[in-house]
């Protein structure tokens, strides 16, 4: 999703309230991993081995950023660490039992 054409994207006409700001992160993070992908598909055409390099170190840098605004989410809805932390749960159960299936949508 491109903003840069509107001059006024960040003119917010008020703060935002908890969940909005909640769901602004989300979209944050949707950018950041659209970035990755723009990033690793230019890396995988470029011929350039440097400029390859630093287009797979500004695909990581983005990586970093999701990280540093899912710790925001985490930071104003524990609620969200909380279901974070339990997806990484069942995906750990799954690893150590390969054979057992494990319904994610169980709690």
């Amino acid at each position: 999703m491109a903003i840069v054409s509107n001059p006024f994207v960040a003119n917010l006409p008020k703060q935002l309230s908890n969940e909005e700001l909640l769901q602004a992160l989300r979209i944050d993070i949707i950018g950041e991993y659209e970035a990755v992908i723009g990033y690793e598909a230019h890396a995988q055409a470029a011929a350039d081995p440097r400029v390859k390099q630093i287009l797979l170190k500004l695909a990581d840098d983005e990586r970093k950023h999701v990280g540093q605004l899912q710790q925001l989410l985490i930071l104003l809805s524990p609620r969200e660490g909380q279901l974070l932390d339990q997806g990484k749960q069942v995906v750990a159960q799954q690893e150590q039992n390969p054979l057992q299936a494990v319904n994610p949508f169980v709690n």
